[in-house]
């Protein structure tokens, strides 16, 4: 009882006395200045928007959170094979690498009209719009430790007489699971931003929204109280996704240092 307590009061009470602070400083700067309500609603508003229109945001959540999900397994999956492929040759990183930058870099609203051309609109031109925003970090974090490899073990290992799989399997997999951990939840972060902004561009639309198009909607309706409630929400989906992420992976990195 005592630990749960102390951690409670180092983890949890800190982020929820600023959050108080915060909403304190919103709903007195609204009042004090006399902003119109349609520009920044008061935080009990915005309270009141999530709480009629729960359903439909949690709704939306769901929406995203499957798109944002999938986009991250796919970034994991496809980034992982790429650092694979650069750990193996530095003449395949030097060829493929450039085309790496170019997803990161290239304006998602440039190619958003391909995709949904290539795809078709809905949930699967979604779940490439987050795969395109999260799969950078998850290959450079995981090629660095891939190649971040002992010169004296990698020495040791060509000595026995070992193949390049057996390299990769024993020496630089282990070797770079906590730069993959840090790469992942780089990764799951925006995912969700990824899922949020090809809703706005190749979502579904009306028939099942997610909350890239419930933020786009209320925007152009000027339903500020249900706008916040949506980007509110949206913070909160980002925020459980990477903290299970994270709390994935503290377990597996524990685990790799008990193995080391």
């Amino acid at each position: 009882m005592k630990r749960l307590f102390r951690w409670m009061l180092e983890f949890v009470a800190p982020p929820v006395a600023l959050l108080l602070v915060v909403v304190a400083a919103w709903h007195m700067a609204v009042v004090a200045l006399g902003i119109k309500r349609y520009v920044v609603p008061l935080p009990i508003e915005v309270l009141k928007a999530g709480w009629r229109r729960g359903d439909v945001l949690f709704s939306a959540a769901s929406m995203t959170g499957e798109a944002a999900a999938a986009g991250f397994a796919i970034s994991l999956a496809a980034g992982f094979a790429v650092a694979c492929l650069f750990s193996q040759s530095r003449m395949i990183e030097r060829s493929i690498y450039p085309y790496a930058i170019f997803l990161q870099t290239v304006p998602i609203v440039a190619v958003a009209p391909l995709i949904v051309g290539w795809f078709g609109y809905g949930f699967q031109s979604v779940v490439v719009v987050a795969l395109i925003i999260s799969i950078f970090p998850v290959i450079t974090n995981a090629t660095a430790g891939l190649t971040a490899i002992d010169r004296n073990l990698l020495e040791l290992f060509e000595l026995a007489g070992a193949s390049r799989w057996q390299v990769l399997i024993k020496l630089r997999l282990p070797s770079s699971v906590p730069h993959m951990v840090t790469g992942a939840r780089i990764s799951a972060g925006l995912s969700v931003v990824g899922a949020i902004v090809g809703e706005m561009f190749a979502g579904a639309g009306a028939s099942r929204p997610g909350l890239g198009y419930l933020i786009q909607q209320t925007s152009g309706h000027q339903r500020t109280d249900e706008l916040f409630a949506a980007v509110l929400t949206s913070a909160a989906l980002g925020m459980i996704i990477f903290g299970s992420v994270s709390a994935v992976g503290r377990l597996v990195t524990t685990w790799w240092s008990g193995e080391r």
